[in-house]
């Protein structure tokens, strides 16, 4: 039998269950994602960084890992919670097991807890921080887990980012534009978006200033998303202040949150945030509601945004803001992931849009 393991919350609450990955201790902001699918875009997604995620699909696992379905190079998460974890994964291109990938990467696993009870408790308390352990009582975890940094306090982003500058793809097809990706966590199916639709695609850091940025001479500039608390991205914000100046911007979940932030607005933490690929969001041009892909815990304020910005798309569950434009700016951003890796892709569009919009700057 596998190890006894627990999940601890720092509302003193707790789950055991048994251990798979990686034996180690994992800490972070607990989350849950709905998806029913996608688990291994899901682990290596940057913007899980320093969160442990519970699915609330029951059985997970049993397709395995495979080589194609990467978000970057390895696994992101803190951890990763089940109900039910598949040994026996059935899947023609499947390399190894959800275990075996997690042990991989040193992240821990727990299974055999009740999933659902742990989405009720962050649903109605909010999410919360926790600690995957084993070897020690619930009280110690706890002591332990309070001595440990909050998710909010920490800059992630500078975890998770490219250290170089570098090209992706480079030549495998036609090279209409030349788009740079400021990379604050970004997922790779972002970049094969872009090489689809014929565009030469440069990935920098975020950390790079916005004279260097314009140096690379782009079509225009695709903000990613990333980890964290984004009012800890102050250089980013700088950075941003400048591109959208001189430049096409389109901006994704974490590059939407840093594109309102550098117009002055706010961004404030949601309850228990966005963590699926079935979100509805409506698009207020045109009515048309789109089923997204979501991986948030921050949202702006539609009050504070100014500039010239005016929301563009509303999240139907909640009416939080899910996207917005400049009026006179060829700018635009939404919350929600348009390269929906896993999910839906009703939001391609939007990648169609961006290079509709260097189109016609370029003229």
């Amino acid at each position: 039998m596998p190890d006894r393991a627990m999940l601890v919350l720092e509302d003193g609450s707790y789950y055991e269950g048994y251990r798979f990955g990686a034996e180690a201790v994992g800490h972070g902001e607990v989350v849950f994602n709905t998806g029913m699918t996608g688990y291994q875009e899901e682990l290596t997604d940057p913007s899980y960084a320093g969160q442990i995620v519970v699915l609330t699909y029951p059985l997970i696992g049993n397709y395995g890992v495979n080589e194609e379905d990467f978000e970057s190079k390895r696994i992101q998460v803190a951890g990763f919670v089940v109900r039910e974890e598949c040994r026996q994964p059935s899947h023609w291109q499947s390399i190894q097991t959800l275990h075996e990938f997690l042990l991989k990467y040193g992240v821990p696993g727990i299974s055999g807890v009740d999933t659902r009870a742990i989405t009720r408790r962050l649903r109605s308390a909010g999410v919360m921080m926790g600690l995957i352990t084993s070897g020690e009582s619930p009280s110690e975890a706890l002591a332990r887990l309070k001595a440990l940094p909050k998710y909010e306090d920490v800059d992630l982003v500078k975890g998770v980012i490219a250290e170089a500058p570098y090209e992706w793809d480079a030549g495998s097809c036609g090279e209409a534009y030349h788009v740079v990706v400021l990379d604050c966590g970004l997922k790779y199916n972002i970049l094969r978006n872009l090489r689809k639709m014929a565009c030469r695609v440069t990935v920098v850091p975020c950390t790079m200033p916005a004279g260097e940025v314009l140096a690379l001479e782009p079509d225009g500039v695709l903000i990613s998303p990333g980890p964290g608390d984004p009012a800890h991205l102050q250089y980013v914000e700088r950075t941003v202040q400048i591109l959208v100046e001189r430049k096409p911007v389109m901006g994704i979940c974490m590059g939407h949150q840093l594109i309102g932030r550098a117009f002055g607005g706010r961004t404030y933490k949601l309850k228990f945030g966005h963590h699926g690929s079935n979100h509805p969001v409506r698009d207020l041009r045109s009515s048309r509601v789109s089923i997204t892909s979501q991986n948030h815990g921050y949202t702006v304020d539609p009050d504070s945004l100014g500039g010239g910005l005016e929301v563009s798309h509303i999240n139907l569950n909640d009416q939080t803001v899910e996207g917005f434009r400049h009026r006179e700016l060829p700018l635009f951003c939404t919350q929600y992931h348009s390269e929906a890796s896993p999910g839906p892709h009703d939001s391609v569009y939007l990648f169609k849009e961006f290079i509709e919009l260097m189109g016609r700057e370029r003229g």
